[in-house]
């Protein structure tokens, strides 16, 4: 898991922005693919570079991806793996719940860490401000390097032939070739979808 890592202070005074790994999620010919980088970083320094963050729960029918500070990111997916047991095979209404939980309640809403959860039919972006997203097109990216894989993943779903799980991979690559919180020892896992 990537540590998130301060940047400068702005002129402007603004507090530091803060950096993280790269998780990305694309659905295409009848696969979800997750994929995540192994960087993890303390600041400045890589700790270590084969880190697994992607998780599969629920009898493998859920995959989650998460950036963010190591403790925060296991301490929300614990939280979504309980909530998606309180309403089985309903992973909207338990990312709803999670987020609705981690806006209000004053320990969780101080966590620093994002999700990407899939499953067959849903991809879901869960943030701490009680977002739970999912987009038209079924390409989400997170962490610091998650808008260049993003704009990869795009460019090659509308112009290649690759299948949903090298798009991921090679996506990541493209972001870890851009942005020095994120690798290229990539880890790709997927599922069947209705996609």
């Amino acid at each position: 898991m990537t540590e998130f890592a301060p940047l400068h202070v702005s002129g402007d005074g603004q507090k530091p922005r803060w950096r993280s790994t790269t998780i990305l999620t694309v659905r295409h010919k009848g696969i979800v693919a997750i994929a995540g980088d192994g960087q993890v970083t303390y600041g400045d320094t890589v700790m270590k570079s084969d880190t697994r963050k992607l998780r599969r729960m629920l009898d493998d029918q859920v995959l989650v991806g998460f950036a963010g500070s190591t403790a925060d990111a296991f301490a929300l997916l614990e939280r979504f793996e309980a909530k998606a047991k309180d309403y089985p095979g309903n992973i909207v209404r338990a990312a709803t719940e999670l987020a609705r939980e981690w806006r209000t309640d004053r320990v969780l809403r101080k966590l620093e860490a994002m999700m990407i959860v899939v499953n067959e039919e849903y991809s879901l972006l869960i943030t701490g401000q009680g977002d739970v997203v999912q987009p038209a097109d079924a390409v989400i990216g997170i962490g610091s390097g998650g808008q260049y894989a993003v704009a990869a993943a795009r460019a090659m779903l509308a112009h290649s032939d690759l299948s949903a799980t090298e798009i991921a991979k090679e996506a990541l690559k493209i972001a870890s070739e851009i942005d020095i919180y994120t690798n290229d020892n990539i880890v790709v896992e997927e599922l069947p979808c209705k996609i």
